[in-house]
């Protein structure tokens, strides 16, 4: 049985903190299940975790800000991963906008009780949310596996949420990408990322390397992303270059029926 290690929230910009929640997936090593927080003078929640972590997310979330002072949800798109927490957090935090898009209320209409539309504003790509003392800029991520998702930049800060881009496991609670082991990363970055985004193999590659120009031209100094660690430095760069790499290249097949096999035999004789 694992025994998973405890998180607790990361400053990782100004008044920008990683909310970081961690599964199991393999001997040693972990799955991150983040989501962010930004405070300041309109604080906006940044997805809302996984289900299974739903008492952690709100214990580590609101010691960093009051609900009521909370002014906007950004809810990336509609996956359970990301979803965990959302009806908790509209009613802890009533004088929230959610931040969302016609296509997720669509989708999540069939799986949630209903969202309240007086409390929405739809926002695609290329919009800009005014929080006061920060523009946020919305952006199509460069990998993604639901046609919903939006990523967000803080124009204040330099920190960038890019949902689904970047997965890799973790050893832990390790939540930078300079404390893991390089070799992990070089191993499960391209695949992780190929697994999620299946077409990457389908894509003109000029086309697509013009999108993930496009992305890291937004300068991003900081990086979080739901399932992988942040990044800082020139490792940014490298990630990049890792996504840009898969377009017109075949898929990365993960773990198969062998791998299957050997965890019911591990659990069988434990």
């Amino acid at each position: 049985m694992h025994n998973t290690p405890t998180t607790e929230a990361q400053l990782i910009a100004e008044d920008t903190w990683l909310i970081p929640n961690i599964a199991p997936s393999g001997p040693d090593t972990y799955i991150p299940a983040n989501s962010m927080l930004i405070r300041g003078e309109q604080p906006i929640i940044v997805d809302t975790g996984a289900p299974v972590h739903r008492d952690h997310w709100r214990e580590m979330v609101f010691s960093l800000v009051d609900p009521l002072d909370v002014r906007w949800i950004f809810l990336s798109h509609d996956d359970g991963d990301h979803t965990g927490s959302l009806h908790d957090a509209l009613d802890l935090c009533p004088n929230a906008v959610l931040i969302a898009n016609f296509f997720i209320v669509e989708r999540l209409a069939l799986e949630v009780p209903a969202l309240p539309l007086e409390r929405m504003r739809w926002m695609e790509p290329g919009d800009t949310v005014d929080a006061g003392d920060r523009t946020l800029q919305l952006f199509r991520p460069p990998i993604f596996d639901g046609p919903t998702t939006r990523g967000l930049f803080d124009t204040a800060t330099g920190a960038m949420w890019i949902v689904d881009t970047f997965a890799a496991l973790t050893t832990g609670a390790v939540h930078h990408v300079a404390d893991l082991p390089e070799e992990l990363v070089a191993e499960t970055m391209p695949l992780f990322n190929s697994m999620v985004s299946p077409w990457h193999e389908w894509v003109d590659p000029l086309v697509y390397r013009a999108h993930v120009d496009r992305i890291e031209g937004l300068g991003a100094t900081t990086i979080a992303s739901a399932h992988g660690p942040v990044l800082t430095g020139e490792h940014i760069h490298h990630a990049f270059d890792t996504v840009r790499a898969l377009a017109g290249t075949p898929n990365l097949v993960g773990p198969g029926q062998e791998t299957l096999d050997d965890i019911l035999a591990a659990a069988l004789t434990a």
